[in-house]
Formats: structure tokens, sequence, C-alpha cells
């Protein structure tokens, strides 16, 4: 819904609002915000309430810190999952400015914002994106901390009794649906403890507004069941992983999803190919922004439905990019190697110039893989031109170095400071001595 400056003040006042949070989301994905009292909404609506960007990770250098926070009116949202005594709350998506007026070129959103128009100049109207999150639960002690107790036993589809985190599930898929969340289906995925909750798609900016807002309830609500919500990708060893499959598709200026050709023997049209054939060939580099974490490699390994190969079917799920039966306007791509530590305003991004590219330059796209990837010789896999994605955090890095279309989506500044805190964790990963090696050396 889009609304103004008089309307904003008129629902901050019928509503009784207290306060406003002014959120916005740093390099790495981590929501964060400011927030004012009722009476300095105009001011917040003007544009005028200021913060310290030298404390954000990947923004800016003390001399430069005064940041400028711009609201995005649309995004207006009261918080009514946040219980306080102290009054309500509601919130406004900002996009973070200099003094000067500009963009600041390390927000994320304006990342996402700069590729949605060059898309337009491409005569594509439209990127929907549909999220598929998953997400672990585990139980808290007496003092509210996490104890790597997973909250049930449950496995794929099961039902309570055995699915002990039904009722903090469905207390979760409520408060989004008093958000404007249209919630497409709620289950219990197959590791013990795990869950997923499916939301519409929606045009790529909203649906990366709704991701962290999705974040933000399903932590806030677990709590409330002294439970901890974690969207680690590999939270335990053995088990399946955390993914966010990314459902992708393109729209013209009158409604059409383009990846959708009526003609086709499989009703998929030359552009979603040429899409997918993008994707495909900056798949090496696209997994350090998709896969962000040291842990997100623990999670695309052999053995799990997780893909660990760069290639595309309409059948095989252990591909990267697969392609689901329905057909229409609910042709898409499903992008699956992405998880949830992403931040999902660099991976649309991502992900769009990468499909874009192979649109504009018509690359060509390799054949559809059938077989099982993971009994194919390297030699063959080799022969169908299927790449295999990075092994760890320090290679996808360097796939990004070498990938000069993925560092211009991030531009000089998020580059160059993103590549810094990724190798910084890297080499504290690698000096690291873990339980592993104590139990095998010692």
């Amino acid at each position: 819904m889009s609304y103004t400056k008089e309307q904003l003040l008129q629902l901050a006042a019928d509503e009784n609002v207290n306060y406003i949070r002014l959120q916005f989301s740093d390099m790495l994905g981590t929501i964060k915000c400011v927030e004012v009292p009722v009476s300095k909404l105009g001011e917040a609506l003007d544009n005028k309430i200021m913060f310290d960007g030298s404390s954000i990770e990947g923004f800016v250098r003390i001399k430069e810190a005064d940041m400028y926070l711009h609201p995005d009116y649309d995004t207006w949202l009261i918080l009514y999952f946040e219980d306080s005594k102290f009054g309500k709350v509601a919130r406004l998506i900002c996009d973070v400015y200099t003094p000067d007026g500009h963009p600041f070129k390390g927000d994320p959103r304006y990342l996402l914002k700069r590729q949605l128009d060059l898309m337009h100049k491409s005569n594509i109207c439209d990127f929907k994106v549909g999220f598929e999150p998953e997400f672990y639960l585990f139980k808290n002690d007496s003092e509210g901390n996490c104890t790597m107790e997973v909250s049930d036993h449950g496995s794929y589809f099961d039902m309570s009794p055995i699915d002990g985190a039904n009722e903090c599930r469905r207390e979760i898929a409520i408060a989004l649906e008093k958000l404007g969340f249209q919630i497409e289906l709620s289950h219990h995925e197959v590791g013990p403890g795990q869950q997923e909750i499916n939301f519409r798609y929606a045009s790529a900016l909203e649906a990366a507004d709704k991701l962290q807002t999705f974040k933000q309830v399903v932590k806030n609500i677990a709590r409330k069941h002294n439970l901890t919500a974690t969207f680690m990708p590999k939270p335990i060893y053995g088990l399946a992983g955390n993914g966010m499959h990314t459902n992708c598709s393109l729209w013209d200026k009158d409604g059409n999803n383009i990846f959708f050709d009526e003609n086709d023997q499989n009703k998929l049209s030359l552009v979603a190919r040429k899409w997918m054939s993008g994707i495909l060939a900056h798949a090496r580099g696209l997994t350090a922004i998709c896969n962000p974490t040291i842990n997100s490699y623990k999670r695309l390994v052999l053995g799990y439905e997780a893909p660990v190969f760069a290639c595309w079917s309409d059948a095989n799920r252990s591909s990267m990019i697969r392609i689901p039966a329905a057909r229409g306007k609910a042709t898409r791509t499903e992008v699956r190697n992405v998880d949830p530590m992403a931040n999902p305003y660099l991976a649309l991004a991502a992900i769009l110039a990468s499909g874009l590219e192979g649109i504009n330059n018509n690359i060509e796209l390799v054949p559809p893989v059938y077989d099982n990837i993971f009994e194919l010789t390297r030699e063959e896999r080799e022969a169908k031109g299927i790449k295999n994605l990075p092994e760890n955090l320090k290679d996808a890095i360097k796939e990004l170095r070498h990938d000069p279309l993925l560092r211009d989506v991030l531009g000089e500044h998020t580059y160059e400071k993103y590549v810094l805190a990724k190798q910084i964790e890297w080499d504290e990963y690698r000096k690291l001595v873990s339980p592993w090696e104590i139990k095998k050396y010692l």
C-alpha cells in the first residue's frame, strides 16, 4: 500500500503508536535500527534522522560517519507481535543517504534498487521472488540460553504430538498474516526441530523487505515459547541443513510471465533458458554472496538435497537450479543453493545481474541433467558442462575476486568491505582448534 506523509501521521495517531522503529540492513544482512518517539515521526518522514554509520558493518570510516535515514513510506507496519508495556511500535524500512543527499553506495537496499533500474532498461518490468526459508528451533534453559536440544523429534510433514513445535509455528504464521503476509503453507521439515513457513511471492524489493521482517517475527515469537530460532545453514552435523530456495520469474509491462512459452515443448521460454545460463555462468562467484558464511559450506555437501554442482533440471532436486512443474503465471526458476544467512538484497541483486547477463549476451544454456549427479564421474560431469560449487568460503571469495560482473554488482565500496570481512572470518576459522581436532588428535 502507498502512503503519504499525512496518512502515516494520521495512522500513528489512530493506532496510538508510541514509538517508530527506523530499520535498515548492514552489509551482512543484519537488521539494524534506531527508534524515535512518535513525536519525531514528522521529522523522520522528512528524512532528518541521522545516525553514526561508522559503527555499522561495511559502512564508513569515522571521519565519514554521518548518515541519514530516508524511510520508504510503503513499508509502514505496526509490529503487533511485540507486546510492550510502553505501547505500540511501528516500523519503517529506510534507505541510507549521505549528507550531500545521495544514496549511500554501501547500502544493500540501494544495490538491489540499482540492479532493478538496469533491468527496467532491458524492457523487463518486474522481477518477482518467492523465498522458502527454513529454520531450526532449539529449547532454551531456565535462563533463556540456547541449549542445542531440538524442540521436537518430528520429521517431514509430521503432526503433533510428534511435531512438538506446531503451536509455535502456528503462532508465527498467524502473526505474519496479521502483518500482511499471505501464508502459502507451514510444516515440519525433515530435520528434528526443523521448520518451514512459505509466504507468497512479491516484487524483489518487497520480497527482500518481507524476508527481513519474517526473520524478526520468527525469532521473537520463538523466544516467547522459550525456544531459539536459528537460520544457520548447518546447525547439527549429520542432519539436513537450512536452505532458502529462491524462486524467480521475470514479467513484462502487460503482466505476463516471460519465462512461460505456450509453444515450447516444455512451456519454457528462451528468455528463461538464457536467464539460467547467466546464473550458471556465475555460479561459483555467486556462492560467496548467496552462501556467505563458513557454516554455509557444511550444508553444500554430498548426501543431502542441497546442491553441490552448477547445473539445472526440471526434475532433479540435486541441481542448483530446478524448474518446478507449474506453468503459466507460476513458471519460475528455483535457485536452490541460497541459504537464509544471505543478505537478501545482495543475493537478489547478484542473481538478477547474472540472469540478465545471460539474456543480454545470449549465453548458451547447457542441457538439463536428469542423472543422479552424485553418481557421475568427474569426466562425465565435465562432458556435460557441470561445474563444482566451491567447497568453502575461502574458495568462494577467490571466485568472487575473479568475477567482474559480481564485483560491479557490489560496487567498489561494498566489494572491498565484504571481501575483507570474509577474509577475517576465514582466518578466524582456520586458526580455531575445534572439538573434533581435540577428540581426533589429543
